[in-house]
């Protein structure tokens, strides 16, 4: 779908061409030598065989019947081996972009393990067994390729990113990686000890430790509990056995998915895939991810000597499959314009207020402030979500807020890899990699009705967690734990 491109109708070029007017007097009187008879004979005879002609020469035009490729089109999904393969070509690009995800994420993890994937995947990219550490840092710069990793909630991968030019011995290293592994005791350590300092430093950023403390709130009895990037307490249990184990368990045809974006033939593809995957178990799939859910609103505080409060709050929302998910994400981003108006524009009460909606297997909606007038804050927030839910959006702020999708979805997606995280998300979580092209045709679908309807379904019951002076958060406590007028 190219919603950018303009077209005309082929009968208004047929009929400007056909019936051109002209002009058969000049002046204010006409000639009257136009009205004699056989002059107006042989006018009429002659414009019968120019309209019959130029009807003729039409109809006689070649059409052009050739489908329009839309994006979708230059994707090939095949079975390679038991792994689902995604394979967008670019002609042109001179970057290819990979991604080999495995399903599961958080599902695969006790909690009393939470971080063990990024461990394994951390150490995976040090050294394999053709590329010890430091050739593969060689090869790695000679070639200007780049191995990296990913952890969600939802799944993590393996990543490649290097030029069309060396995609053939880039794509070694990376085969060599995935299948085989050092996980040196050495490396396995070293990863180890740079994922516990960046959680340990986590507790000196309030905005960090307000997401760590928001998700332990809400994920308690959720397969999210086990954060992809763990915890001090375990990681330290984890040693090389551990990752060896957990990396035998990720490497399974069902829980993995290949997704390739570049100037890459998808037969020539194919064919390496085939000998990567070969040989490799079924294992079986990651269990359905159940609904988050709660009753009741709640309000968390974290006392933290500051000057500035941070705070912020969730609801649940639907899955990206749901039929609502297009309202909803659209009744966020008007909350996220309309917050940042009169927070920031109108009342100067917070640098950066926002709304947001996440997307993964079990999602969330909220609203996010840090000031040090964070109950007046609030308070403006939570009366604009009020809006929403009982003014239906005017149809002119609709159509920009859509427009902003548009624009910022083709923004994410620029790059092959942005291209290759897109379509991972929605063959994953988002009901199969095709909806990634229809997303923006629903999105343009809703109606104010829709958008208000989703606000008061899924806005209510939010869950607040708040870093900062414990006086000043008690207080905000009392003033969203009040119970409203009327009841």
């Amino acid at each position: 779908m190219n919603i950018l491109s303009g077209w005309t109708k082929p009968w208004r070029l047929r009929r400007n061409a056909a019936t051109q007017p002209c002009h058969v007097a000049s002046g204010t009187h006409p000639d009257i030598r136009l009205y004699d008879k056989h002059r107006v004979m042989w006018q009429l005879v002659l414009t019968l065989a120019l309209i019959a002609g130029s009807g003729l020469t039409a109809q006689a035009r070649p059409q052009d019947t050739t489908p329009r490729l839309r994006p979708q089109d230059f994707v090939t999904e095949q079975t390679v081996a038991g792994v689902k393969t995604l394979i967008k070509r670019r002609p042109g690009s001179q970057t290819v972009a990979v991604g080999l995800f495995f399903a599961g994420g958080a599902g695969n993890i006790a909690p009393a393990q939470a971080g063990i994937e990024a461990l394994t995947l951390a150490a995976a990219t040090e050294a394999s067994r053709r590329f010890p550490r430091t050739l593969l840092r060689r090869e790695t710069a000679r070639l200007g390729c780049s191995l990296s990793y990913l952890v969600t909630y939802d799944y993590s991968a393996l990543t490649l990113a290097t030029t069309r030019q060396t995609f053939e011995q880039s794509w070694k290293l990376f085969a060599d990686v995935v299948r085989h592994p050092r996980f040196e005791a050495e490396d396995v350590t070293l990863m180890r000890e740079r994922l516990l300092a960046s959680l340990l430093d986590d507790e000196d950023d309030p905005d960090a430790l307000l997401q760590q403390t928001q998700a332990r709130a809400v994920y308690r009895q959720h397969p999210y509990a086990a954060t992809p990037t763990g915890t001090p307490e375990a990681l330290a249990r984890l040693g090389v056995a551990d990752v060896r184990a957990h990396y035998a368990r990720l490497l399974t045809t069902k829980r993995m998915l290949l997704v390739v974006v570049g100037d890459v033939a998808p037969e020539r593809l194919a064919a390496e895939a085939a000998r990567l995957f070969a040989g490799l178990p079924a294992g079986a799939p990651p269990k359905p991810l159940p609904p988050l859910s709660w009753a009741e609103a709640d309000v968390t505080i974290v006392n933290r000597s500051l000057p500035t409060d941070y705070v912020q709050g969730v609801y649940v929302a639907p899955p990206l499959t749901a039929p609502d998910f297009p309202a909803l994400r659209l009744a966020a981003a008007v909350l996220r314009d309309r917050i940042f108006e009169e927070v920031r524009v109108k009342r100067n009460l917070s640098y950066a207020p926002t709304a947001f909606l996440t997307a993964q297997g079990a999602n969330l909606g909220g609203i996010y402030v840090s000031s040090v007038a964070a109950p007046q804050a609030v308070e403006v927030m939570l009366k604009e979500i009020e809006r929403l839910k009982t003014e239906p959006v005017e149809p002119a702020e609709l159509r920009a807020t859509v427009a902003q999708f548009l624009t910022t979805t083709y923004l994410a997606e620029e790059t092959n890899s942005g291209q290759v995280a897109a379509l991972a998300l929605y063959e994953l979580v988002g009901g199969g990699w095709r909806q990634n092209f229809t997303s923006l045709e629903r999105l343009q679908a809703v109606t104010p009705e829709q958008v208000q309807a989703a606000a008061r379904k899924y806005m209510g019951n939010l869950r607040f967690v708040i870093v900062g002076d414990a006086a000043r958060a008690r207080r905000l406590r009392e003033a969203l734990t009040a119970p409203a007028p009327g009841d």
